[in-house]
């Protein structure tokens, strides 16, 4: 690793030239970097925006799931099995789906020895429960913060192997000569000095682990300094795969929050209150029957993504009812534990559905309020909440249907490698699931793609277009094409707060769980026109701004590169599907509701297809077959032959 300075236009700039460069400090970024110096490439370093920020440390739920191929009893399993059941997702890539069923022992095992406590029997075996999407009782958890513990586990390592960390830098573009990644420029987020305020790093191969695009919506469960960088991505001609496919779901607003399993099956009041103070428990309005609206309720807690497919007669449609009290009422939206629905002391257990009373019943949990069963089913997740400062025993629970994870994202191939040579992703930025993945997959896919971009990086490190004086010469551009852009926004006003409400609003309005064309339209050109013009139309009155600016420039990309994708999938067909219900005038509308909700169901046309859009080539839009799924296995002395000779990486 080698450190200089150059100057540029009389500006220096530190120059940092090394072989490997991980971006990001979450679980899948720090794995690759383990996995990197343990293959070989010492010469490796992280760079962050924060430590101890991002998504894996920061979120969670009532029971975080980690996903895994089954270890216990007499489950039969295999990595085909998997592999078949991701696939089973639709508009998956075969050869990802295999991989992460194939690596998600060793992975998993890896984390184990690390030091992150999923639980075992007396025996040794490490017993699993059925998720969402799972046959086989794959899942795990360490409890509500299951990917905090890794990344801890995996921080301690990676200080272990002494791999250096540059903190508070903030990717801003991807160097390329001939399309092929040799660097990235970053801004210096702490500093005020133009001298110290970009940092370039010259690397033969570079990982993008920054998360999912999380700055792109106003209502998401992301947490607080998490905005992902696919923005840049998409700039430097990465494609961008299944962009339409999301996960959305209930989550509290503050603390950002998933509000599944545990926190829906205590059977809490929804409540919405209007800007005059009035409360009203919409739901007792919708639902003629206690017994059915407390059932869906329940229900809610283990079918907590949205599913186009759960809204006519599924649980579903209490996250429509919330959306609706939020974006179309503007009211906003509380979950009470200290009451029962409907002003009950006692609630009718004997109406629920059987399904739902039974779990209550076998549980011991049919008495007192939401609070009182909470605390005894699972103590756990009400301190969660008392940890992040809020009382559920003495105040209500602000929620909203909120943005929680993308399944698509960068398209990668089988070694997660984008189509810019020697730029890798892993993590969510990644886009290797599909419309449905099981729950806690994601946690697994983020592992396997870095151990998989590692080993291709330790047999392929060298890099054809890395030669330090051309890098020199394609960074000066970017560098002052960024000094330009960083003067003109410094001035004595800021607007910054104002047009990052604009926008994030406009994106969860248009192009959320409930997506509208002809807002997407007027959205898509807002961002274009914005972009065109960022240098003049962003205000800022202090430099300590800028990487707030920059957040939102990303944001900007990847809004216009989403929402192209949810226009163009629509335009050629595609109906509602997954947790995306796009309005249409033409199939059903849920009763009691406006004809924005009117939809219909996709019936498959296009779940073989992978779409891709393409940012940097005026946001053009391919469909192509999925990678279909591998044979697998093979005669053991060809794969050994083979193994001897190349480790079977190429």
């Amino acid at each position: 690793m080698k450190e200089a300075y150059t100057s540029i236009q009389g500006v220096q700039v530190k120059k940092i030239t090394l072989d490997a460069l991980v971006i990001g400090t979450g679980a899948a970024g720090y794995n690759a970097a383990i996995r990197l110096d343990k293959y070989g490439i010492s010469d490796v370093a992280i760079v962050t925006e924060g430590i101890n920020m991002g998504t894996s440390r920061n979120t969670g739920s009532d029971k975080q799931t980690y996903y895994k191929m089954n270890l216990c009893a007499d489950y039969p399993d295999s990595p085909k099995a998997m592999a078949q059941d991701f696939f089973k997702g639709k508009c998956v890539d075969g050869d990802n789906a295999y991989a992460e069923a194939a690596l998600s022992v060793p992975c998993f095992l890896q984390l184990c020895e690390l030091g992150v406590e999923f639980p075992v029997n007396r025996l040794g075996e490490y017993v699993g429960y059925k998720t969402d999407h799972d046959p086989r009782a794959r899942a795990t958890s360490v409890g509500p913060l299951t990917s905090k513990m890794m990344t801890e586990c995996l921080e301690r390592e990676a200080q272990r192997r002494n791999i250096k960390i540059y903190d508070k830098l903030q990717i801003i573009e991807f160097i390329k000569d001939n399309g092929v990644c040799v660097g990235v420029l970053c801004l210096n987020k702490v500093s005020t000095d133009e001298n110290d305020r970009f940092v370039l790093f010259h690397a033969k191969n570079t990982v993008i682990a920054t998360g999912g695009p999380a700055g792109m919506y106003a209502d998401t469960v992301f947490p607080l300094g998490h905005h992902g960088a696919s923005g840049v991505a998409f700039e430097a001609g990465v494609i961008g795969k299944n962009l339409t496919e999301w996960q959305y779901g209930l989550a509290s607003t503050s603390p950002r929050w998933n509000v599944s399993g545990t926190y829906m099956q205590v059977l809490p009041r929804f409540v919405s209150v209007d800007e005059d103070g009035n409360e009203y428990e919409f739901l007792n309005d919708y639902f003629d029957n206690i017994g059915t609206c407390l059932s869906k309720i329940f229900r809610k807690g283990y079918e907590w993504p949205f599913d186009c497919k759960k809204v006519m007669n599924g649980s579903s449609i209490i996250d429509l009812l919330v959306f609706r009290e939020c974006v179309m009422k503007k009211r906003r939206v509380y979950l009470d534990f200290r009451k029962n629905p409907y002003g009950l002391d006692e609630l009718p257990y004997d109406k629920l559905d059987s399904e739902a009373r039974e779990y209550l019943e076998n549980a011991h949990a049919c008495f007192g309020t939401p609070l009182a069963r909470l605390q005894f089913m699972n103590m756990p997740a009400y301190d969660l909440y008392l940890s992040k400062g809020v009382d559920l025993e003495k105040e209500m629970l602000e929620i909203a249907l909120c943005a929680q994870h993308n399944n698509g994202g960068l398209d990668v191939d089988m070694w997660w490698q984008t189509n810019v040579k020697h730029l890798f992703a892993c993590g969510e930025v990644a886009g290797s699931h599909g419309i449905y993945r099981p729950g806690g997959s994601a946690l697994n896919a983020g592992q396997v793609g870095s151990m998989r971009a590692a080993q291709y990086i330790s047999k392929h490190n060298e890099n054809e277009c890395f030669d330090e004086k051309t890098v020199d010469t394609v960074a000066q551009k970017a560098i002052l094409k960024h000094l330009k852009l960083t003067r003109e926004m410094l001035c004595d006003s800021c607007n910054l707060e104002e047009l990052w409400d604009k926008y994030t609003k406009k994106m969860s309005e248009a192009a959320g769980p409930i997506r509208i064309c002809s807002l997407m339209d007027d959205a898509i050109c807002d961002c274009i026109d914005a972009l065109d013009d960022f240098g003049s139309l962003v205000k800022l009155d202090n430099v300590n701004k800028l990487w707030k600016a920059y957040r939102l420039r990303d944001a900007l990309i990847a809004q216009a590169t989403y929402m192209t994708a949810m226009k163009e999938y629509v335009k050629m067909g595609g109906k509602s599907r997954g947790s995306a219900l796009y309005s249409s005038p033409s199939g059903n509308v849920p009763d009691k509701m406006e004809e924005q909700f009117r939809f219909e169901l996709d019936g498959g046309d296009f779940d073989a297809v992978v779409q891709e859009v393409n940012f940097a080539n005026d946001l053009s839009v391919n469909i192509r077959p999925v990678r279909p799924l591998p044979e697998g296995g093979g005669f053991f002395e060809n794969v050994w032959r083979e193994y001897r000779e190349n480790k079977n990486i190429f």
